[in-house]
């Protein structure tokens, strides 16, 4: 490992943080990073491969995991600065985020996929479509991704700090990076004040709080997150490199794109939501002129994480799109 990395790098050295789940967990070193995995399904079933979002671990799909993996070889992952996958400051950009995926694929998969991503991680789902390896990817869900809205200056709508960054930027006031603050209970002591009326008024639907007995418990997503993630979003560091309407005019691949919760406060402008419905539009616009398939599914009720919350609803939706691929596969 490089010099760069703190101690809070590697997992052994979290150890304490980790909680027990269904799936056992497995690690690859793609070079830079070790990244942590979960399986489930027969590997002999069509691969797919799961991306969390922002302050999620792999384990935030175990809801979802049994149905799909009557369908799917199901690999689930723990992106570099989340999970027991290596943390590494100053080094999280969506190039990099997606460059470990296509060495993810190669290494562990070894074959066509199709990958699944939500909010972050369905950015990286659509920077997949358009920068994987030729051949690696079969196609891309794209569930409630943050397209344009989680750059800074994006080409069309609000960007981040008109949108969640409020939320990424609490996280790591008192957080820190790589946890070097630790204050979990002054952050939800905080939140009250910390965040705009507007998002404290619609964040229940767009994110819905743990129940106080839930498992894992309440926070262990943050406890095993980098809050150093947040503020390169809210800095626009981690989206420098991806101009969002670039990306889009180079997907190669068919898109199912799911669109949840979202709301727009007409007083300020904030969205509350992944993104705005002219967003949203925008994107399959460009997929489309790009010459491929983009087949949009509104779901307005549906919080955010509809794998976790909703997850019946989610693979439905994901055998419903996967069920168009093989009929425009089968042979004539």
């Amino acid at each position: 490992m490089t010099g760069y990395l703190t101690s809070y790098s590697e997992a052994a050295d979290r150890r304490d943080t980790f909680v027990a789940h269904s799936y056992g967990e497995h690690l690859v070193d793609l070079g830079e990073i070790r990244m942590n995995y979960a399986t489930a399904g027969d590997p002999a079933s069509p691969a797919l491969l799961l991306i969390p979002g922002q302050s999620e671990s792999w384990w935030g799909y175990e809801p979802a995991m049994p149905l799909l993996a009557e369908h799917f070889h199901v690999h689930a992952v723990d992106l570099r600065g989340q999970g027991r996958s290596t943390w590494t400051p100053g080094r999280y950009t969506i190039d990099n985020f997606g460059n470990d995926l296509v060495r993810f694929i190669d290494l562990v998969i070894d074959r066509p996929t199709l990958v699944s991503g939500m909010s972050s991680g369905g950015v990286l789902s659509a920077w997949l479509s358009a920068f994987a390896k030729p051949g690696q990817i079969r196609a891309a869900v794209w569930e409630d991704p943050p397209i344009f809205a989680s750059q800074t200056t994006p080409a069309i709508g609000p960007g981040i700090r008109q949108a969640i960054g409020p939320v990424f930027t609490a996280w790591n006031t008192w957080l820190g990076d790589q946890w070097t603050v630790g204050d979990l209970e002054g952050l939800m002591r905080a939140m009250p004040t910390a965040l705009p009326p507007e998002i404290l008024r619609e964040l229940g639907s767009m994110i819905p709080p743990p129940a106080p007995d839930a498992y894992p418990p309440p926070g262990q997503n943050l406890r095993e997150y980098d809050p150093e993630w947040g503020r390169a979003f809210v800095s626009g560091a981690a989206t420098a490199s991806c101009d969002h309407e670039a990306l889009l005019r180079r997907v190669r691949v068919p898109v199912l794109f799911t669109h949840h919760f979202r709301t727009v406060d007409a007083r300020t402008g904030r969205l509350v939501g992944a993104s705005t419905d002219d967003q949203a539009r925008r994107a399959c616009e460009l997929v489309a002129e790009a010459g491929q398939r983009i087949e949009y599914r509104s779901f307005p009720e549906a919080p955010h994480s509809m794998h976790e919350h909703e997850p019946k609803q989610y693979v439905e939706a994901v055998l419903d799109f996967v069920a168009t691929l093989d009929r425009q596969e089968a042979p004539s």
